[in-house]
């Protein structure tokens, strides 16, 4: 751990720019996507167009759109497939929202009223279908053999981590490696595509696409762990979903594995129960084991390690305001309260 820190030090420079500096930088750009996306958007099916709208417009950070324009710019890309790119990259987040809503049985993401929990299961599987459906014909637009088959095998990994996570449901014996194999396919397989996507439009060496596919899988999984983190640490109007969802759900994640495994033989077997019946009965106790056996602690150093990882494959990039900001987007990532 104490070699990974010195490593960075070495090669990256403190992070120079906040979050709204950046939005600032990208908001020509962020503007093109936005428009791309209510143009795509549109349907003659009314169901379509409601629903559509109301889960892309319900707030959300836009990051990993912004990751494709951030890399495609550090690479001094000037053309225009960045935004149909970053447009495509949501409409494929946006379809596994819909999708994981149901699944889940969620009824609030993001501070509001999930689709499903509006419009019911039946439409938003088939909304989220749509949007899939749709940003495969956008990625045909693009006519870019290289990137139809880095999305799609993507997409492919998500749907493998779904049903991964799925089978890891009500299953306290998860382990840390198992959940970790969730995680790189569920959230961070959309993030390495994205900063991957960026170095190819850019026509980059197989070096600084590796390095740039390395950056988004490390910053994909430290984003993902802090979500984990702020489920037992924060409060609902802060992360916009309901607190303990995942438990509620028998998601083993890594806090109650690793509870699980440092705590007593009590509070193992309340996490243990929590997790194999669901619910939120016992949330209490096991927030009190999550935190009295640092288990957020080890969860978020993991995270800081990722992401000194991802800054380490930034040092391929040459310097420019966007490396900064990539830069800040990784501290961003396990430093964020929401």
């Amino acid at each position: 751990m104490q070699n990974l820190q010195n490593q960075v030090s070495e090669t990256a420079t403190p992070a120079t720019i906040d979050m709204q500096g950046i939005i600032d930088m990208t908001r020509g750009d962020m503007a093109a996507v936005n428009q791309v996306i209510q143009n795509r958007l549109q349907s003659e099916v009314v169901l379509i167009n409601q629903m559509g709208h109301y889960i892309i417009n319900s707030g959300g950070k836009r990051l990993r759109p912004l990751l494709v324009l951030l890399t495609a710019r550090a690479f001094g890309y000037s053309g225009a497939q960045h935004v149909e790119i970053a447009a495509i990259i949501e409409f494929i987040h946006t379809a596994t929202l819909l999708h994981d809503d149901v699944v889940d049985g969620s009824d609030m993401r993001r501070g509001n009223e999930t689709a499903n929990n509006i419009w019911g299961n039946e439409a938003s599987v088939l909304v989220g279908d749509f949007l899939y459906s749709r940003a495969f014909e956008m990625m045909v637009d693009v006519k870019n053999m290289r990137v139809m088959e880095i999305l799609a095998h993507a997409t492919n990994t998500i749907a493998e981590g779904e049903v991964l996570q799925l089978l890891n449901c009500h299953d306290a014996d998860t382990t840390e490696a198992s959940y970790l194999e969730v995680i790189h396919s569920k959230t961070a397989k959309l993030f390495e595509a994205a900063t991957q996507l960026g170095a190819v439009i850019s026509a980059r060496s197989e070096a600084e696409e590796r390095a740039m596919a390395a950056y988004g899988m490390h910053i994909g999984t430290a984003f993902q762990l802090i979500d984990d983190v702020l489920d037992y640490s924060s409060s609902a109007e802060e992360i916009g979903k309901n607190i303990g969802d995942d438990l509620a759900e028998g998601k083993p994640t890594l806090p109650l594995i690793y509870a699980m495994r440092k705590g007593t033989a009590e509070q193992a077997h309340v996490i243990r129960s929590a997790i194999e019946n669901g619910g939120r009965n016992q949330i209490a106790e096991v927030i009190d084991a999550v935190h009295s056996t640092g288990a957020i602690a080890y969860t978020a150093q993991l995270a800081d390690q990722e992401a000194k990882m991802a800054a380490l494959a930034l040092a391929i990039i040459p310097p420019s305001e966007y490396k900064d900001a990539l830069y800040a987007l990784a501290d961003f990532s396990v430093n964020r309260t929401y």
